[in-house]
């Protein structure tokens, strides 16, 4: 059994080095390998998964609201992104440009798309002509490069894939109800699938996206008490229409700019997942979004008859994603693996097992064990799988609503900031001086003003004056 707890001794205990934790897990999870490339990483089959769960069960929703796929160009002409000018200065220090090709210099630079909003709208301006073009709901798959000076796996890369949903509307109204429905799509979408609860609400105008309106947000807690964006729904207005001449007539045939939103969640996500459920023997997936849901462990595999029994309760199991451990590991090493791993139910099967027509179940979260009968096994999975899904969200919530606070002074907001890492509830003027002073200060940012608003005070704890928003605050990846 000792080289057993090889697997598990090799991760930092996430009491003692959260960041290295973060590091050993996707390490020896096989989520990722670093690569030659600066910056970024190769993300690895199990990795890979992940994502492409995410993918399926964001994609479903959005085509449910009307959103279709379609792919822009990667490079972007110097000359169309500087159309906008908020949006490059946004940019600009993160923007990675292209100027040759081949041997010979471009006659003009292309950036390496960062965001795609310069060419969905040099796409729009050339393809909306009437109100009846209207609204156009699009949405992309792709990866972007952002020239980031420290990289993180997942959470933050040079180039990482994400999608980005960019849609046109004839009116404020549309486009602002829009904004705000894919925000709940994803808020939904993070609580039901990814098991993570998150507050919804606004940035502020120092924080929100360049070019927009209004940018709306999510944001979860991990374990350690950081703050991580998950997701953002921007209502562009129509500035960017007027930089581009995106026009349709109406129905009087005049014309008119549309309004525009923009919304994107990203690999990101699968970091959040790691520090939102894990722990100190690995990931803990929830099932909704587990590569692999259930793997069967076969005790004494090379006793006749276990191998075969471990391959037809695959068959039973079949409406779920499982699979069979048979490689020459010992049992230890193989329960060891799949927590590393983060599968969410493990069977254990061996000759006595089989003898009493039963096998073991283990819960990956709490590790608890059930014997059940074979003929009912795949009832019992897939309450086991409904169950650990369920107690993964009610877990995370627990821990940030346990670890938010509240605020009414400077003073107050400070030792809390320093000496309680989560969120932490305060009023808000409404100046950008405060929150500079705030940020400088105490390191924490404004998180979000949440749609769900409570009167703390009547004073801003920064500068005492009328308060005007209570926000969430935090430091955060």
């Amino acid at each position: 059994m000792a080289n057993d707890k090889k697997l598990v001794e090799a991760i930092t205990s996430m009491d003692v080095d959260f960041a290295q934790w973060y590091t050993d897990v996707v390490k020896k999870a096989e989520l990722i390998d670093y690569s030659s490339v600066k910056g970024c990483m190769v993300i690895k089959p199990d990795g890979y998964a992940i994502w492409e769960n995410i993918q399926k069960e964001l994609d479903r929703r959005f085509k449910e609201t009307g959103v279709q796929n379609v792919y822009m160009p990667l490079f972007i002409p110097e000359s169309l992104l500087e159309k906008e000018k908020d949006h490059v200065e946004g940019f600009a220090p993160e923007v990675a440009w292209v100027t040759h090709g081949g041997l010979e210099p471009l006659q003009e630079r292309l950036c390496v798309r960062p965001t795609s909003e310069t060419l969905f709208c040099d796409f729009y301006a050339r393809d909306i002509h009437s109100y009846r073009d209207l609204p156009k709901l699009y949405n992309q798959w792709c990866s972007v490069v952002r020239w980031e000076k420290t990289t993180r796996p997942f959470l933050r890369s040079r180039e990482f894939l994400w999608q980005e949903g960019h849609t046109a509307h004839a009116t404020a109204e549309e486009a602002e109800e829009r904004t705000i429905q894919m925000l709940n799509l994803y808020a939904d979408f993070c609580e039901e699938v990814l098991a993570m609860p998150v507050i919804r609400g606004r940035k502020t105008d120092k924080e929100k996206f360049a070019g927009a309106e209004a940018t709306y947000t999510i944001e979860a807690l991990m374990h350690d008490g950081k703050a991580l964006q998950s997701g953002t729904s921007h209502n562009f207005g129509d500035g960017f229409a007027k930089a581009f001449g995106i026009q349709y007539s109406d129905k009087d045939n005049k014309l008119k700019y549309v309004h525009q939103t923009s919304w994107g969640m990203t690999t990101r996500l699968i970091g959040a997942i790691i520090m939102v459920h894990g722990d100190n023997n690995g990931l803990v997936l929830p099932p909704a979004i587990a590569p692999v849901q259930v793997v069967i462990v076969p005790v004494q595999q090379q006793k006749p008859g276990v191998l075969d029994k471990a391959f037809e309760l695959k068959e039973t199991l079949s409406n779920f994603r499982v699979k069979v451990d048979d490689s020459d590991k010992s049992p230890g090493w193989k329960f060891s693996e799949s927590e590393m791993r983060g599968i969410p139910v493990r069977v254990e099967i061996g000759p006595r097992d089989i003898e009493n027509g039963q096998a073991v179940l283990v819960r990956r979260d709490t590790h608890e064990k059930t014997v059940v009968a074979l003929d009912e096994i795949d009832v019992k999975v897939k309450e086991l799988l409904d169950e650990i899904q369920h107690h993964l969200f009610e877990k995370a919530k627990a821990h940030r609503d346990a670890h938010t606070y509240t605020a009414t002074t400077f003073e107050e907001f400070e030792k809390t900031i320093n000496e309680k890492p989560g969120f932490v509830k305060a009023m808000w003027c409404g100046c950008q001086e405060c929150e500079d002073k705030i940020k400088e200060l105490t390191g924490a940012t404004s998180r979000c003003m949440p749609f769900k608003q409570e009167q703390l005070s009547d004073k801003c704890i920064c500068c005492g004056k009328p308060a005007k928003k209570m926000v969430y605050w935090g430091r955060a990846y």
